[in-house]
């Protein structure tokens, strides 16, 4: 299937009822705001070409069994460009979401705002983002779909701004359109697949999948699962540690039950973000949505055993934010051994990283459930952590410091590390003793899989 050439085969591509909700604009008259020369009769010539009144359709459709308000853009009308028309019908468009408590799905392709129309069409900028908080604010998802072009006002607002953004294969995607980057920019850098690899995109998807993803992802962000997600069962063994060390062996084994084997038996069905939106990604923090046996949904954030790097800590901290604005509650997978420590770390800003998800974690407004399911290695997993609904596996550890590094800052030689992780009571029985857990998970019973318990 071939990507969509106009705003109509955009929605035809995800929908099979679209109803067109009226113009909210009066009629347009002579050459605009600026009195353009020759804007009229360029208007009136696109419309014949594109069969359509202005650079955007927008209306309401079914996509797999959700209900939405579509706003697709029209390319070949002047470019897609934005201006005081295309604003009114966006936010005609926002109102109506709100008013029946719809998702908002965008199909982007646009050239940015209409020249013709000078400031009187840029201020549209702050009139679509304007209606975009109000939309979030009404606790409704807004997802964005990346057609090609999606450059300039319209990707820093409609596109960038959604809470998920997806993009269809090889689309042109930057704030800079193609006449007016530097002579010398590098034109890999300006396509969707650039914008996944750097965190700002959520995924790239072929046009014959769009349906199907998008179908799953409004499906996910409109039924919440009614109070918080009960922590999972644990999937290795069982038994208490007998010392600090062993704790501390036990989270390392290589066959330890990882953070994918907890998602696949917790969730039927998982969609996935990606990135922080500052130009990163970290393949060792999973983010996403997920769908219980019940039919509901809850958000994870997972660490997957590595050191975990600034881009992991603002991904899950998205991830916390945009669930709380949507009352999902929340999942969380502890394991890593701890923030990563390299010089492009700090140069990413591995501070403020962690303080932005400490702060979400202590500000989110659905509950928070956290398992350690390995390494709880300092303040890197902590961050992790629901306090008051945190609970460990057996073959898990959590402390201050790693024994290993807690010896050489005390400058005690290496034959001492397991006297040192035994006193740092780090086994997940010392953490119940201490008020740091609240209980350690068992198996789960005979039978089939039943997710969390």
């Amino acid at each position: 299937m071939t990507a969509p050439a106009n705003a109509r085969e955009a929605l035809a591509l995800v929908t099979d009822d679209f109803t067109e909700l009226p113009a909210a604009e009066g009629p347009y008259e002579g050459d605009g705001p600026l009195g353009w020369p020759g804007h009229g009769r360029a208007r009136a010539e696109a419309a014949a070409r594109s069969g359509a009144s202005e650079s955007v359709v927008c209306g309401t459709g079914t996509v797999g069994g959700t209900r939405t308000v579509l706003v697709s853009f029209e390319f070949g009308f002047l470019g897609g460009s934005i201006g005081e028309a295309t604003g009114a019908r966006v936010a005609a468009a926002h109102a109506h979401a709100r008013a029946h408590r719809l998702p908002v799905t965008v199909l982007l392709a646009t050239g940015g705002s209409r020249m013709q129309e000078g400031m009187r069409a840029l201020v549209q900028l702050q009139r679509l983002a304007g209606e975009s908080a109000l939309t979030r604010a009404a606790g409704l998802p807004q997802l964005a779909v990346l057609r090609d072009p999606t450059t300039g006002g319209g990707w820093a607002t409609l596109g960038a701004g959604s809470d998920v953004v997806l993009a269809l294969p090889g689309a042109q995607v930057g704030f800079a359109g193609a006449r007016v980057r530097p002579r010398d920019a590098d034109p890999a850098a300006y396509t969707a697949e650039s914008q996944f690899a750097h965190g700002h995109v959520d995924a790239v998807v072929p046009p014959g999948e769009l349906r199907a993803v998008l179908g799953r992802w409004l499906a996910l962000l409109t039924r919440p699962a009614g109070g918080p997600v009960p922590p999972p069962y644990a999937l290795g063994g069982t038994a208490p540690s007998a010392t600090g060390r062993e704790a501390v062996a036990r989270s390392r084994r290589p066959e330890r039950p990882r953070a994918d084997r907890y998602l696949a038996e917790v969730f039927t069905e998982r969609a996935e973000l990606s990135g922080d939106r500052a130009g990163g990604t970290d393949p060792g923090v999973r983010c996403g949505f997920g769908r219980l046996p019940d039919g509901r949904t809850a958000a994870y954030a997972a660490q997957c055993g590595t050191a975990t790097r600034p881009a992991g800590f603002r991904t899950a901290a998205r991830l916390v934010r945009l669930a709380g604005r949507l009352g999902i509650p929340v999942l969380t997978l502890i394991d890593t051994p701890g923030a990563a420590n390299d010089a492009e770390a700090e140069r990413a800003g591995a501070g403020p990283a962690i303080a932005e998800l400490f702060g979400a974690v202590a500000e989110a407004r659905v509950p928070v459930t956290a398992l350690l399911i390995g390494e709880g290695g300092s303040g890197g997993a902590l961050a992790l952590a629901a306090p008051g609904r945190t609970w460990a596996t057996p073959d898990a550890y959590f402390s201050v410091i790693a024994p290993e590094l807690a010896a050489a800052v005390l400058k005690r030689p290496p034959e001492e590390v397991d006297v040192t992780a035994d006193r740092l009571r780090l086994r997940p029985d010392d953490l119940v003793e201490l008020g740091v857990v609240r209980g350690v998970v068992g198996a789960p019973p005979a039978g089939p899989p039943g997710g969390a318990h």
